[in-house]
């Protein structure tokens, strides 16, 4: 079941239990969520790029964007200071010394454009418009030596991107993660 899809059910059981003859408790504040707000709050990204908005951009496009709206904290051409590094770390991460980059350690690309998208800019968070984030996207693929600078990045494209780090992540075995109870004879 999708976000859109549980948030539809929660909605609609909210609806139910308002019309309920049961006495509501009030607090005097606040209205029910309407539909639309509630689509606003389902920006999730899927690895697999399951709900990519419309848009798209380069690396071209995206250097200007993201000098602008990232360069400050990232680096001009994401090498850090005072934030995390965003290029570079490539074979290091079963080093002593690992470099989780963009390029090193991120194992699908929509989940770039997730993160962008959700938390950055740093000071205006889900600010930017999606042909920007395409963009912003773009350029880190690209100065991370993924994808060609003129290369356009879309809801169809980006998914396709293969990122250095794709086979680097395995299911978690924990118990806590992926639980099978025992139904008889169990230890």
């Amino acid at each position: 079941m999708s976000r859109s899809e549980v948030f539809a059910v929660l909605y609609a059981l909210g609806l139910a239990a308002v019309a309920s003859p049961l006495p509501a408790q009030t607090f005097g504040f606040g209205k029910p969520a309407t539909g639309r707000e509630i689509a606003g709050w389902d920006i999730d990204v899927s690895p697999d790029g399951k709900g990519l908005p419309k848009g798209s951009s380069t690396a071209a496009k995206g250097k200007p964007l993201y000098e602008l709206h990232c360069g400050a904290c990232h680096g001009m051409t994401g090498e850090g200071k005072p934030a995390d590094r965003l290029v570079g770390g490539r074979g290091t991460l079963n080093t002593d010394n690992p470099v989780m980059t963009v390029g090193s350690y991120w194992p699908y690309a929509p989940t770039v454009y997730d993160y962008v998208n959700r938390a950055m800019p740093f000071n205006a968070p889900q600010s930017l418009a999606p042909d920007e984030i395409y963009g912003i996207t773009a350029y880190l693929l690209f100065v991370n030596g993924i994808i060609g600078e003129n290369e356009v990045m879309d809801a169809s494209s980006l998914p396709m991107v293969q990122m250095p780090n794709r086979k680097g992540f395995t299911v978690d075995p924990r118990p806590d993660i992926v639980n099978v109870p025992c139904r008889n004879d169990c230890r």
